[in-house]
């Protein structure tokens, strides 16, 4: 149905426009029935519906609706697979249908600065080629449904605690190449319905009232079309955010808000068309959704599977020194309280009344005849001697052991963050002691961020599950006993000791976080040091094995506004079926400026059978060589030599290739007294003229005034000594006035800006 909004609009009161700008309860937004505006209902959902119909809360407090809960995005961004998370997306999309929901309040895109943040289980990952791609399939997928999805938290969201004062203090470049990424490509590629605001400041303003963020960046940069809504409670100072450009606050304030919109337009100091765009905005959500419903059913089970699905592709095998896939005639003993109470999803806004939980110990008894001893609690870090003993005596007398390790809920939650990263002190006891008597051991972690690992060298495999969602116990014996084989990838280092990371020591204060890592965070950080890792980005292991060959470019030199096609032949020379994950990285080598060693920009998932060889294509556009230029305000692409790396994770590159670039753009030129002769001799548009001031200081100084003592006819440390020397010495030195130096100067910023 086609309406003409504008007309509606007009025949609003300014209450009824004021209050369209707030929740009516905690769900749902108000209607004006006289003009057939209905009320419309949201909810959480990033890896689930929780849809709350009696007593609403935005922690997860109380009940919700009996749903289905898919793996978390901690997990399923280890999938790597766009077709997969757009046909998660597309089964949330039809659950929203089904029980009236206009938007799904996800995904959450914050980037895993830090494995201590307790919301990191509901992100996708530390990089944000992967974040972005990720969220932007997903996001496609439910809103092929027309249900509304709400990318968040925007931005710079990466701790809970003080989460809804603290500031985010990070330089434009950190921001633009690391925390907003994500937001950019799923506006792009998928524009969503809404955008959430996040609680915090950016460099000392709330993101709900940043008109920067909010207006420059998300609409007018990248072509936001949709409505901008606030966190449950983000919201500082009302007037001003809806002139920033946040339209709608969440949940509903009582009315106060809706009383200073009011006041602001009549003593005219809030223009009302700003309101009315707001309103606009939030309109055309809501119809398009009120024009488009379908009739759907919510299939919880058929649902169950897919999320079973998910997690089967998603899981990461870490270590396998010869002890899986499990065999059917193996005596295996299951140790641990998850293997049979699995944790399986995190803690707040987003979590799921599930229908049903798959358990590991239940899963298990349909495939093989498998013993159990519970050994340590799901619950408690509490070591119990009793268990503890029959647990070792059960592992003692079996072929194999397989160890269900990890977070308790408790551990990590939307809330509040962790304060270190190792597992209960009674499950590293246990697990040493069950390694004395079982060397034949694997361990399956149930968590939803890194954890430190100080047995791994002595056990024989290790899978990380994560957290796998209701169906996670049959993803895991499926995966364990070979009916599937692995095919997951980290979407996040595993760093050796918490101190390692990036922002050890600018994480958690209380006003300000300093994020003086800058653009080094997660893998560009420990791959760029070469410092040894638990496990690295993108790393996973098969029941079957890969070769890669016959890498290819299109173009050995190329533009920044040509694309470049980029292949390889992938091959399975293993015995069985398997699925690669081909991961490309390019490397700046122009030295224009300090970047990570590697960067991800281009990733696919092949499947393939025993020998089959296929042939992976991948394109980079400008974006995939550019850094952001804060003097340009914009990416540029030096010129010069990139590297491009095909590998099977971070550290594991297979093939490389070099293409050259040349750069269509032009840095500012910016010349004053104290431009070095290096930085003329650099720079093609005034190098003519630093080769001369060059020579007149050479012949000033002639050949005998060698700093060193090498019998070479080269001299390092002089040539070093003039190209860093400011141009103010050349006159001081009498080689040049200072006046015709000026003069030249002007000459040249005029002819090349």
């Amino acid at each position: 149905m086609k309406r003409n909004l504008k007309e509606l609009i007009s025949n609003m009161t300014l209450e009824e426009k004021a209050g369209m700008c707030s929740g009516l309860d905690f769900w749902h937004l108000k209607s004006v029935e006289r003009l057939g505006i209905p009320s419309v209902m949201v909810s959480d959902g990033p890896h689930g519906l929780r849809k709350q119909d009696d007593a609403a809360d935005h922690l997860g407090i109380n009940n919700s609706i009996k749903a289905v809960c898919f793996p978390p995005a901690c997990l399923n961004a280890c999938s790597f697979d766009r077709n997969l998370l757009k046909e998660f997306g597309s089964a949330i999309g039809r659950e929203a249908q089904a029980t009236d929901v206009s938007v799904v309040l996800g995904p959450a895109v914050n980037i895993k600065r830090s494995p201590l943040c307790g919301r990191n289980f509901e992100y996708y990952s530390e990089d944000p080629y992967l974040t972005g791609e990720s969220a932007a399939a997903f996001i496609n997928g439910v809103q092929s449904h027309h249900v509304g999805t709400s990318i968040k938290h925007f931005a710079a969201n990466n701790q809970e605690f003080n989460r809804m004062s603290t500031s985010s203090e990070a330089d434009e470049r950190t921001l633009r190449e690391i925390y907003l990424p994500a937001f950019e490509t799923a506006v792009k590629k998928s524009q969503p319905y809404t955008v959430m605001c996040s609680y915090n400041k950016i460099n000392g303003t709330y993101a709900s009232e940043n008109p920067w963020l909010l207006t420059d960046v998300l609409r007018n940069e990248w072509g936001f079309e949709g409505y901008v809504m606030s966190d449950w409670g983000a919201v500082n100072e009302r007037v001003p955010g809806l002139k920033a450009g946040l339209d709608l606050e969440m949940p509903a304030s009582g009315g106060v808000t809706d009383q200073e919109i009011i006041a602001a337009v009549k003593d005219g100091s809030l223009d009302e068309t700003i309101l009315d765009q707001a309103v606009e905005r939030i309109l055309r959500i809501t119809f398009t959704w009120l024009d488009n419903r379908e009739k759907e059913t919510f299939a919880l089970e058929e649902d169950h599977q897919l999320a079973r699905h998910i997690a089967e592709e998603s899981m990461v095998l870490l270590k396998n020194e010869g002890v899986l896939p499990l065999k059917r005639n193996e005596k295996v003993v299951f140790i641990g309280g998850f293997a049979k109470t699995p944790r399986y999803q995190g803690g707040g806004s987003s979590h799921i009344n599930s229908f049903q939980v798959d358990s590991a110990l239940e899963a298990v008894s349909e495939i093989a005849d498998v013993a159990y001893a519970e050994g340590f609690s799901a619950y408690h870090d509490v070591y119990d001697e009793s268990l503890a003993s029959e647990a070792i005596d059960a592992a003692r007398n079996a072929d194999k052991a397989i160890i269900f390790a990890g977070l308790p809920e408790s551990f990590e939650s939307e809330g509040y963050d962790r304060q270190h990263m190792r597992i209960p002190d009674c499950q590293n006891r246990l697990i040493r002691e069950i390694l004395n008597v079982q060397p034949n051991t694997v361990v399956v972690l149930h968590n939803g961020s890194p954890v430190e690992m100080p047995w791994l060298k002595d056990v024989k495999g290790l899978l990380e599950a994560y957290l796998g969602g209701q169906a996670v116990g049959s993803a895991v014996v499926n995966l364990l006993y070979g009916k599937v084989n692995p095919s997951g990838k980290l979407a996040e280092t595993i760093p050796l000791k918490l101190s390692d990371n990036p922002s050890y020591l600018n994480f958690g204060d209380k006003d300000e976080v300093h994020y003086h890592e800058g653009v080094f965070v997660g893998y560009r950080y420990y791959d760029t040091k070469e410092m040894n890792v638990a496990f690295p980005f993108g790393y996973g292991l098969s029941y079957t094995t890969f070769a890669y060959s016959n890498l290819k470019v299109d173009r050995s030199e190329l533009t920044d506004m040509d694309t470049l096609t980029v292949s390889v032949d992938v091959t399975n020379t293993g015995t069985v079926p398997g699925k690669e994950i081909v991961e490309l990285y390019v490397t700046d080598l122009t030295g224009s400026c300090s970047r990570p060693a590697k960067e991800l920009k281009g990733f696919e998932k092949v499947a393939l059978q025993p020998g089959e060889t296929k042939t992976v294509t991948l394109t980079l556009d400008k974006r995939s060589f550019a850094w952001y230029h804060t003097g340009l305000k914009d990416w540029y692409a030096a010129s010069g030599d990139y590297e491009i790396l095909i590998g099977a994770s971070s550290r594991d590159i297979r093939l490389t290739t070099k293409v050259h670039m040349n750069s269509s753009q032009k840095l500012p030129l910016n010349l004053h007294m104290n431009t070095t002769l290096g930085e003329l001799i650099s720079d093609e548009r005034t190098r003519e003229f630093g080769c001369l001031l060059k020579q007149k200081m050479d012949k000033l100084f002639g050949a005998d005034a060698k700093l060193t003592d090498n019998d070479s006819d080269e001299d390092p440390m002089a040539d070093a000594v003039a190209t860093s020397m400011p141009i103010r010495n050349v006159a001081a030195f009498g080689l040049i006035t200072k006046e015709a130096l000026v003069k030249k100067l002007e000459e040249l910023t005029q002819k090349v800006n």
